[in-house]
This record gives C-alpha cells, structure tokens and sequence, in this order.
C-alpha cells in the first residue's frame, strides 16, 4: 500500500480514537528532547489500545510499513496526545492515520499498514466481516 495523500493528520479533529502517554526522562536524548525513536513508542501506544479489542480469537496484527513525519521536537516533561483513525481497509490490511499532539500542536504524524495475520499459519487471513465493519465505521472522512 502506498502513503494515502492529503490525510490532515496534524488536525485533532480529525481523530475519533485518543490515548495518552507520559513523557519520561529516559525518553530524552543529549539534545534534551525526547528522541525521535520514542515518537514510534507513542503511535505503538494508541495502536495497541485501538487494536487489543478488535483482536479476533487466534489471530495478531503486525505492523508492515510505518511513516512519521516528525514536526516540531518534544520536551520533557509532559505528556503526549495521540489520535487515531483508520485511512483504508483493505482485505486482510488496513492503513491507520495518528497525530502527535502536545498541548495542540501537532508534533509529529503517522501512518502505518496492519496486517491481521493468522497465529498458526503465521500468514495474513482475511479480516472478519465484524472487524471489517468496525474498520469502516472508524474510517476518517
């Protein structure tokens, strides 16, 4: 899958999914900012408290692509916003959209591929009709 253009991923209005998470001082680097790694920390974080629910019996989602777009450095200490949406839904993919929020600045944006992958087969399986539905239901205008 390709990036999805114009997405307005910097807007928090744009997302119907939020989580949080605390800035830590080991999060920072010798700059003292927070490192730009710790940035795919924070989008994990509202992945996997959007995902855990939606995880049917026998199956995982892996992440296949990850792009963040960093925009502006992050201090500590604080806490970060991030907001969540779903760009597309594919048969057994979906591509989410996440923003980066200090405050109401957009800090950083992402878009990351899912795979639903099947535990046994360790393979991609088809998303469930009621997965999929949910999907679409979340998916950003």
């Amino acid at each position: 899958m390709t990036p999805i253009p114009d997405t307005n991923l910097a807007e928090r209005a744009r997302f119907p999914l939020w989580a949080r998470d605390v800035l830590r001082y080991g999060d920072t680097d010798r700059q003292g900012h927070v490192n730009n790694a710790v940035f795919a920390t924070f989008c994990e974080t509202g992945r996997v408290q959007f995902l855990i629910p939606l995880l049917p019996v026998g199956c995982s989602f892996v992440i296949a692509r990850l792009i963040l777009d960093y925009r502006a450095e992050i201090m500590w200490p604080g806490e970060v916003d991030i907001g969540t949406t779903v760009l597309a839904v594919g048969r057994s993919s979906f591509t989410l959209g996440q923003g980066l929020f200090v405050a109401e600045r957009c800090v950083a944006s992402a878009q990351s591929v899912m795979v639903l992958t099947d535990d046994e087969t360790r393979r991609s399986t088809p998303l469930p009709e009621a997965l999929r539905a949910r999907l679409v239901e979340l998916t950003a205008g």
